[in-house]
């Protein structure tokens, strides 16, 4: 009985550490798209930073799990519009790329609550905030380093948008179209040209909080 008890005992251990193994190799961040597209199933993040990566032969659909993607860098002229299948896709970093719209299926990431478009030369933003406002989803959007001096009026479509990151552009004041956000909780707008006494907010009556 006991010999028995100590054969249990052993099995039961190496299944438990079986099954933290498993959970610790499915929540690491895969930085090489060989190794991911082993297991697709089990990346949950995938960062392809500073790489040339030929994207739009990937077959996408594969990463069934993946909710964070990284393509800051990758000196992306188009973003490939077959990224669009990563249903469950929360965080995407597109910064520091060299393309001007994003595709026009991108509305498809359902799940999308964070994006980050900073560093970007190119970008065309009146035309972005169109597509991107179809996207119920998005919570948090990144503009910065951008050399933005205006906010096009259609920012009020990003109905569902909470926080707004503007720092390091060329704004000399707070753009009076993003008062039209009605859920925005923060807009965070250092390191541009906008004058208030004090550096205080005090006084700014936008019904969220600005860091100036």
């Amino acid at each position: 009985m006991k010999i028995f008890y100590t054969i249990t005992l052993f099995l039961i251990t190496q299944i438990s550490i079986g099954q933290i193994a498993d959970s610790i190799q499915i929540k690491k961040e895969f930085t090489n798209i060989e190794q991911a597209l082993k297991e697709p199933e089990k990346v949950f993040r995938l960062d392809l930073s500073n790489q040339t990566i030929k994207l739009d032969s990937l077959n996408w659909s594969k990463f069934i799990n993946l909710e964070y993607l990284s393509l800051k860098n990758d000196h992306l002229t188009v973003i490939p519009k077959e990224i669009t299948v990563l249903k469950k896709l929360k965080v995407l970093e597109l910064s520091g790329n060299d393309f001007s719209v994003l595709p026009e299926d991108f509305w498809k990431l359902k799940s999308l609550e964070e994006l980050f478009l900073n560093d970007e030369t190119n970008l065309n933003l009146e035309a972005n905030i169109e597509i991107m406002s179809k996207m119920k989803s998005l919570r948090i959007l990144h503009l910065e380093n951008d050399n933005l001096n205006n906010m096009p009026s259609t920012i009020s479509s990003l109905k569902n948008l909470e926080f707004l990151y503007l720092n390091n552009n060329q704004f000399k004041e707070i753009p009076k179209e993003i008062k039209q956000l009605k859920h925005l909780q923060l807009l965070e707008i250092k390191d541009n040209k906008i004058m208030v006494p004090e550096r205080s907010t005090e006084n700014l009556n936008f019904g969220f909080r600005v860091n100036l």
